[in-house]
């Protein structure tokens, strides 16, 4: 049940180990983190105690402290760094935990690597959120941080930009999937709205094939919107939308411009969803992916 998270970084060990060793940077990049203060010591040689904090909105966080240890390694140039951490929090799942990070040279830059468990309060209930929700969601943010990492070294990108770029692509790829589930659901499936059929008729679609005309097109508007969804890192359903979005303006101009004039018209509808599809489609370079990641050890992947 241990969270395992590995990925490649093309950049110098010297900047990677500042980036994740520096609270003040790596708060920036660390989904599970809002804010990471370290506590003064004494002798550098001595563990490092720290605080921590992660804002779940409405004004409520959660507080929790920790103990690391970082090591520069050996002659192969590795380094590592353990920690244990803990909260007191009774707002937290996580009653206590323990970890490490790896860093190792590759000819090519670092593999960067974690392993990290905890125990979680709150008896049964806890333990099965942890297993069906909790936990899967910290391994996603794990592996999106680390990706979101990798995009900082490797070409510059701050996480403040990675994150509004993932917030801008997501907000327009949700939007135009909802718009071809929602428009081949209501209209076509459940309700079957008489204005398809006009449209249908207008192109020359008998009406004893009308019915099964309209069935068809809203399981391709369904289809298109679910796979807009799951594919996520997919660009072509995105593309897909704006040739269609053009070549449906152009049909209801030539054989239903009546609608063109309508309260709710395919005009506006048409070109706010080719706008949403442009942002997405535009947006959608260089974004953190937790697929890029490792997400079981390489004995285990194999």
């Amino acid at each position: 049940m241990a969270i395992y998270v590995e990925t490649r970084i093309d950049g110098p060990m010297d900047e990677l180990w500042n980036l994740t060793q520096q609270p003040d940077q790596h708060e920036q990049w660390d989904l599970r983190f809002t804010n990471i203060q370290y506590l003064p010591r004494d002798d550098g040689s001595q563990p490092q105690h720290f605080r921590y904090s992660t804002r779940l909105g409405f004004g409520l966080s959660i507080q929790g402290e920790g103990v690391t240890t970082a090591s520069r390694g050996d002659k192969t140039g590795e380094r590592s760094s353990a920690l244990s951490f803990s909260s007191q929090d009774p707002k937290s799942l996580i009653r206590s935990g323990s970890g490490y990070w790896k860093y190792i040279p590759t000819q090519d830059g670092v593999r960067f690597l974690t392993r990290y468990d905890y125990c979680v309060r709150f008896g049964w209930p806890g333990r099965t959120f942890d297993a069906l929700v909790f936990r899967p969601l910290m391994h996603w943010a794990t592996a999106w941080s680390f990706d979101r990492l990798r995009l900082w070294v490797e070409r510059g990108i701050t996480p403040a930009i990675s994150l509004e770029r993932s917030l801008v692509h997501g907000l327009a790829r949700i939007a135009v999937a909802f718009v071809w589930i929602y428009h081949g659901l209501v209209p076509k499936l459940l309700f079957q709205h008489r204005d398809e059929f006009t449209m249908l008729a207008d192109v020359g679609i008998s009406s004893s094939f009308a019915a099964v005309a309209l069935n068809a097109l809203g399981c391709l508007e369904v289809l298109l919107g679910v796979l807009i969804l799951v594919g996520w890192g997919s660009r072509w359903p995105i593309l897909l939308t704006v040739i269609l979005m053009v070549f449906a303006s152009v049909g209801v101009s030539l054989n239903s411009p009546t609608f063109l004039v309508a309260a709710f018209n395919p005009v506006s509808l048409n070109l706010a969803v080719t706008a949403l599809s442009l942002i997405a489609y535009l947006s959608s370079h260089d974004l953190p992916s937790a697929s890029r990641c490792l997400l079981k050890p390489p004995e285990e992947s194999e």
